[in-house]
């Protein structure tokens, strides 16, 4: 979680020589290569069944498609800071989305968690200054958007490894598909733009999100899920802000306004309430 908490922060230098979707295309691919000798060396076939495979292809999609691309328009349109305070609320979806697919019925104190959580989500994303006014709601709303998604692929991810499929596994076959899946629009950017063109910093920032967020942090947060509980071990992300903001501040110069720091505090006090459960 603190190593992924860097992501808005690395999206942000990425896209400023690169375009959004060709970080986003990058990301995945990049990883995608990389899994490949992994799971060669491992021998490990895609699962069997019909139900881990559609479990499969919705982590994959989640995780590896849908996210990276609406993630890295969004946060290319907001401060990294934004995007680290409304990343904070995942531990709240994915909890959610555990507690939906176990049938349980969530108590009063997840409840109270999650509307202060959703609370501090609504200054973050109603504030516009901080960061250095690159914050839009245009921006906000997307990123927000990207977080609703990929929660449920890291259920997803996490249902596979009581099934025999290993957290590394779901990881290189899901950071796999989403590199073919993505694929198509990798050429379509390579037929419009050509090839990219970017300054030592991008292309350092896209393999951090390649290789570390992509493929070790997957492997380790599906692994997390899998063996302490989906809605137990969810609000362990809420480290991410930790040293999100700090890197935004640092590596970006953006500013940390009272309103942006109340909207994170109120986020974090939320999930820390909501574990209680």
């Amino acid at each position: 979680m603190v190593f992924w908490g860097a992501t808005p922060v690395l999206t942000r230098v990425a896209t400023d020589d690169l375009d959004p979707l060709w970080v986003a295309v990058l990301r995945t691919v990049l990883a995608g290569i990389v899994a490949v000798p992994l799971v060669a060396a491992t021998e490990r076939r895609p699962p069997a069944s019909r139900q881990a495979r559609l479990l499969l292809g919705i982590s994959a999609v989640a995780g590896f498609v849908i996210f990276p691309v609406v993630f890295t328009i969004g946060q290319e349109r907001t401060s990294a800071m934004h995007g680290v305070g409304i990343l904070a609320a995942l531990p709240v979806f994915t909890g959610l989305y555990g507690m939906l697919v176990a049938r349980r019925r969530p108590g009063q104190w997840w409840l109270a968690g999650c509307a202060l959580a959703l609370a501090g989500e609504a200054v973050i994303v109603a504030v516009r200054a901080g960061g250095g006014g690159t914050a839009t709601l245009v921006g906000d709303l997307l990123v927000l958007s990207s977080g609703l998604v990929v929660s449920a692929g890291y259920v997803a991810g996490a249902l596979l490894v009581p099934r025999g499929f290993s957290s590394a596994a779901t990881t290189y076959w899901g950071v796999m598909l989403g590199a073919v899946a993505l694929v198509p629009l990798a050429l379509v950017l390579l037929a419009v733009q050509g090839l990219p063109r970017a300054g030592a910093a991008s292309w350092g920032a896209v393999l951090f999100l390649a290789i570390v967020t992509s493929i070790v942090g997957y492997v380790g947060w599906y692994w997390a899920l899998a063996r302490g509980g989906i809605a137990r071990i969810a609000p362990v992300q809420f480290l991410q802000p930790l040293s999100g903001l700090v890197l935004a501040a640092l590596v970006l110069g953006e500013r940390l306004t009272w309103p942006l720091a109340v909207g994170a505090a109120a986020v974090i006090a939320g999930v820390a309430i909501a574990r209680r459960e």
